[in-house]
């Protein structure tokens, strides 16, 4: 994600163009990202953090619509339910060392101050250095194949924002509340704690020609046009889907993607389920309890 960076309109604004009932084409050109990097070039808010501006980018779905084949014969809207079998028993949903951990509003990270024990730096195009530029060990690899899979299409993708400690959220996080109050923080900045950055499961990713980084227009950029049709033959989702801000708790970043395994990222898709949240049958979280 991205939740804190600095360079889009603010999400005050992005409430407003809603309230006002403004088409999806003007708010695609304004939808600030559900993470913002502290006033200088912080991390993203959300779980998603970024090192540099954040902003939320519009388009629609986040996820690739299912193949015709795929699609129900019924006409009746892909069903919303939870992986069955043993799929759904895969892996833990509260673990942070599991690949299906779901951090949003409502679930914070057991431990708070929980430190992935397997950070790397993978092999790919880094827009950042230090912390940011890594990951754990199995999003790292995922991550070299899923930067070589656009690279064989021509597309140029980056590494723009990786893992983030609980000191630097928490750092990320303070800066907003003292300039802006903690309600207006909230908005632009995941709380310590609550964001999926933190897990090394999540990485927010840049353009090779380096345009729109965390901006509404980065959706339109070759390496989010990629990535959101391809990034689940990886394993990855788009966390923060376009107008599914009232379940995941942040505005669409076409930027922040998550590890999920191919297995579950590739069952959501061709289901035509865009939120971990719907996936997994757990509640809404769009503001803190």
């Amino acid at each position: 994600m991205c939740h804190s960076h600095n360079s889009g309109p603010s999400r005050r604004s992005f409430t407003a163009l809603l309230a006002a009932g403004v088409g999806t084409t003007a708010l695609a050109a304004c939808t600030p990202g559900s993470q913002v990097a502290s006033p200088a070039a912080a991390p993203s808010p959300s779980g998603s953090q970024a090192a540099t501006p954040t902003p939320a980018v519009a388009t629609t779905t986040a996820v690739p619509a299912p193949a015709a084949s795929e699609a129900p014969s019924s006409g009746a809207p892909p069903s919303k339910a939870p992986p069955s079998g043993a799929l759904s028993q895969k892996y833990s949903l509260s673990d942070p060392a599991s690949q299906w951990v779901i951090v949003n509003k409502h679930r914070p990270l057991t431990p708070l101050q929980f430190v992935p024990p397997d950070l790397v730096q993978p092999h790919v195009q880094l827009a950042v250095s230090g912390e940011a530029a890594l990951l754990n060990s199995t999003t790292a690899a995922a991550a070299e194949k899923l930067f070589a899979g656009a690279a064989s299409a021509g597309v140029t993708m980056t590494l723009a924002s990786g893992y983030r400690s609980f000191r630097t959220q928490t750092a990320t996080y303070n800066g907003y509340v003292d300039s802006r109050g903690q309600a207006s923080a909230d908005t632009a900045s995941a709380r310590p704690g609550f964001s999926e950055h933190q897990t090394g499961w999540a990485f927010d990713i840049g353009d090779g020609g380096g345009a729109c980084s965390f901006q509404p227009c980065f959706a339109e950029q070759p390496a989010a046009v990629w990535a959101k049709a391809n990034a689940f033959k990886y394993g990855f989702v788009v966390r923060y889907p376009w107008m599914l801000h009232e379940i995941t708790g942040y505005y669409y970043e076409p930027w922040h993607l998550r590890f999920v395994g191919v297995e579950a990222a590739t069952d959501m898709a061709n289901r035509g389920i865009g939120t971990l949240e719907e996936y997994f049958g757990l509640e809404a979280a769009p503001s803190y309890l």
